[in-house]
């Protein structure tokens, strides 16, 4: 439920319907001269209903999303995606493998209590201690962090990792390996701080509206599950008199009709995607609220290699050569989308991926092929290959599906069954092992290849399609210590030929980000490539 009722008015070409308050300060990035709105109210849709609020457990954007409202760690980015000071103002590192932190004094909890380099210590402690079940303490792994495999894997003890508070404002990390671009890494989530007295107090239940204390630009005053998320300006925020939204709203946006038909009405001024069938005639009749941007992430079908027949290549590669993507990222989408034929976008800075064998071939060449190597696994129109495609509830989710059933249908006389499920079991699904085939998608933890390719090694709990190849898992390891960028590329691109080579998963299209974002609202970050838009750099012009 709202603390405040909406508002039946309208600011008339923009769709918003605002609750009341208003606001005096001025973000930084407001340009001179701007004219704000009084009521500083935003609704924005998200992606689902998040699973979980707790920096430690979310799996996923939409409770990444909202964690990036609540929660500051120790750094953060600009609306280009730079990684900027958070919590820290300043670090150094002489060698790329102990990093010192130094933290912002006036960093302060919604409850007013000093953030301490101690907090990050508890915090990262608890990601990698098993006992949390973290579906992220891999993510801290992959971060190199010392002793974080061993911690997980239940070898060490949780106080062992390689974190240490030198004072309250002065935080050390230590690292297995040197790691060139690991600043870059401490944007995600699960890098943020939590509150240890609030977690000692409520337990599972602290992440509860008036239990739950955060830190970054806002904190949670109501939740209702499958509803609505409201968070409140956070007054003890260390950059708060540069915040401008009083209030922020999130909405679960698994319908796209659904939530165009919000915005349209005034009732939402940020949707998180839009309806593909209706893009064109969006960008027509609303060309200055259609906003699309590069996306640092992938669409792709996961193979459960623990399963006959996707134990065996050939069908993995079948499957996937027989997929028209340009159909699917033209014809489908048609908002920008790109065609992937490797796992890592192109949008991913420093590096060029490389063009598989496959891509070079026109798709009636790839389907000759898929037939052919069908036909050797043992699969043809006489004897037909049945499969479960599972999807997670998305409007665009189930058109791609739909037209991949087709294709493999028309083209190799292939039986799909769609399987749809709500994010939160899909989510259980796929880390049970319990499907055949499932679609998914990856956005980037940081702008780096290594955060598209450590998915597929052994160790990676986000490893769906249970790939294990040690040849793999010892090249992303070197690739990770290299502080070269043109050797740690050349070991991405042999990463990258072993997947083409074993097809574990099939890539399908390249993100972009569409959305409908009322004029009215300024800050809206166009170069951003992993789509973070934190509501402190928002705000809204009187119209």
């Amino acid at each position: 439920m709202y603390k405040k009722k909406l508002s039946t008015a309208l600011i008339v070409g923009a769709g918003l319907a605002l609750t009341a308050a208003s606001t005096t300060s001025y973000a930084a990035n407001v340009p001179a001269g701007t004219k704000l709105a009084k009521v500083q109210d935003l609704v924005r849709g998200n992606r689902a209903e998040p699973a979980t609020l707790d920096p430690d457990l979310i799996e996923g954007i939409p409770g990444a999303n909202v964690a990036y409202d609540l929660f500051e760690g120790l750094v953060t980015q600009d609306a280009n995606g730079n990684t900027i000071p958070g919590v820290a103002k300043s670090w150094q590192t002489k060698d790329n493998k102990t990093y010192i932190f130094h933290l912002r004094k006036d960093a302060k909890w919604s409850s007013g209590a000093p953030v301490t380099a101690q907090d990050f210590v508890f915090s990262f402690e608890r990601a990698v201690n098993p006992d949390t079940a973290s579906p992220y303490a891999w993510y801290l792994e992959e971060s190199n962090i010392k002793n974080a495999s061993a911690i997980i894997a239940g070898k060490k003890k949780p106080d062992t990792l390689g974190v240490k508070a030198l004072n309250d404002h002065t935080l050390q990390i230590t690292l297995e390996s040197p790691i060139p671009y690991f600043v870059k890494m401490l944007v995600n989530s699960v890098m943020s701080p939590v509150y240890p007295p609030a977690i000692k107090k409520w337990g599972d239940k602290w992440t509860q509206p008036g239990h739950m204390v955060s830190n970054g630009a806002y904190e949670l005053e109501k939740r209702v599950v499958g509803g609505r998320i409201v968070l409140k300006r956070n007054p003890y925020y260390w950059d708060n008199k540069h915040t401008v939204i009083n209030q922020v709203t999130y909405l679960p946006d698994t319908d796209q009709t659904s939530s165009m038909n919000r915005y349209l009405a005034g009732e939402e001024q940020m949707t998180y995607a839009m309806p593909i069938d209706q893009y064109r005639r969006l960008k027509k009749e609303y060309p200055n609220a259609v906003k699309t941007t590069g996306e640092l992430a992938t669409y792709y079908y996961s193979f459960n290699m623990t399963k006959k027949p996707f134990n065996n290549v050939d069908v993995r590669k079948a499957i996937s050569y027989a997929i028209d993507r340009n159909i699917i990222a033209d014809a489908i989408l048609g908002q920008g989308q790109l065609p992937a034929y490797t796992l890592t976008p192109d949008i991913v800075a420093g590096f060029t991926p490389i063009t598989p064998t496959w891509e070079t071939w026109t798709q009636k060449e790839r389907v000759a092929k898929a037939k052919k190597l069908l036909k050797e696994a043992g699969y043809d129109r006489e004897h037909p290959l049945s499969f479960d495609l599972l999807y997670n509830t998305d409007a665009n989710n189930k058109k791609i599906a739909t037209a991949v059933q087709a294709m493999l249908k028309q083209e190799l006389g292939v039986n799909v069954t769609l399987v749809n499920q709500e994010w939160k079991t899909y989510l259980q699904t796929l880390h049970q092992g319990d499907f055949e085939v499932a679609r998914e998608s990856w956005s980037g933890d940081y702008n780096e290849p290594s955060t598209f390719l450590n998915l597929m090694t052994t160790s990676n709990a986000e490893n769906d399609p249970k790939y294990h190849n040690k040849e793999y898992d010892a090249l992303i390891r070197k690739a990770m210590t290299l502080t070269n960028d043109k050797e740690r590329n050349e070991l991405y691109h042999k990463a990258e030929r072993m997947l083409a080579r074993d097809m574990p998963v099939a890539p399908i299209y390249q993100f972009v980000t569409s959305r409908l974002v009322s004029p009215t609202i300024g800050g809206y970050p166009m170069h951003n490539a992993q789509d973070i838009v934190y509501t402190k750099n928002l705000y809204i012009k009187k119209s």
